[in-house]
């Protein structure tokens, strides 16, 4: 028994239905059904009755209903605390993979300049998380990608990337200038696990939200991905410009909108480093890009 598994039969009691609870919790319904099942195997006790009509607490149910919420609300006091008295020293930065290097030695420099006592600690997530630990609590402010589900979550865009379809070199689309999703109907593409953030798994999917997904192979991170494609021929996305290992290219989907790369913040978030921190980083994009259409020249 864990917090997790507390703060999902809190939701599914408080909404006495999966669908609304999975929709509270912004997961589908399968893995939330799987992990209260989980639960109840746990503590060896039927926790709810379920129906067509919904679902009602046991009086095992109604009994940990009131235990979880007390220790919900002591880990949320706890984890309060502990952030309130690090905040004002440290600062955790959540990043995806592929920009992880993204931040560049001109924010760094400048966020030392500013913060000369602020340790900055980074957290890479994997593929399945697009808030980078965000929406969870665990990091205070993300380097990642659109589109996600942004409930909650802040967002400055710092570059739209164009996308490209991943293929091996050898692929007969390999050489076109373009694709369309419409030529790549017929492949297999990769896709994320169950509880992604469905917003998020359809786009790099190629899928409509809320649509059916492709048939693929389920891939939680990058390399998982280029491996995926250069072994099984399987369809990749990626945004254009991104390096690739030798045997692979990258052609431009002409119809999948960019992905931006964003910085994103907790809306109730109060901490003032999280904004210095937003600040400096959007200003360091805004330099290089204008460095960048003047010719490089610094």
């Amino acid at each position: 028994m864990d917090l997790r598994s507390l703060r999902y039969f809190v939701a599914v009691a408080e909404e006495r239905n999966f669908g609304r609870a999975a929709v509270r919790l912004h997961m589908t319904q399968p893995p939330l059904s799987r992990a209260v099942k989980q639960l109840e195997t746990d503590l060896g006790a039927v926790l709810l009755h379920r129906s067509a009509k919904g679902v009602t607490l046991t009086t095992a149910g109604r009994a940990l209903y009131d235990e979880a919420r007390t220790l919900l609300r002591q880990a949320e006091q706890a984890r309060a605390r502990v952030v309130a008295a690090a905040r004002t020293t440290t600062l955790t930065l959540g990043t995806l993979a592929d920009s992880a290097e993204r931040a560049g030695t001109r924010l760094i420099a400048a966020f030392r300049e500013r913060h000369p006592d602020v340790q900055v600690r980074v957290r890479e997530a994997d593929l399945t998380d697009p808030t980078t630990g965000l929406r969870a609590g665990l990091v205070d402010v993300a380097l990642t990608r659109t589109p996600f589900d942004d409930t909650g979550i802040g967002s400055r865009v710092l570059r739209s990337d164009p996308v490209g379809v991943v293929l091996r070199a050898d692929d007969p689309l390999a050489g076109r200038d373009s694709v369309q999703l419409c030529d790549l109907a017929d492949r297999r593409w990769f896709r994320l696990p169950e509880g992604t953030d469905p917003v998020w798994r359809a786009y790099w999917n190629g899928s409509a939200p809320g649509g059916a997904l492709r048939d693929g192979p389920v891939i939680r991170t990058v390399h998982e991905c280029l491996q995926a494609v250069l072994w099984n021929a399987t369809i990749g996305l990626a945004p254009l410009g991104d390096a690739l290992p030798e045997g692979l290219v990258c052609v431009p989907l002409a119809d999948l909108p960019p992905s931006r790369l964003v910085v994103a913040w907790n809306t109730n978030e109060r901490n003032p480093l999280v904004r210095s921190f937003v600040d400096l980083l959007v200003t360091a994009y805004r330099s290089t890009a204008r460095a960048g259409s003047a010719g490089g020249r610094p």
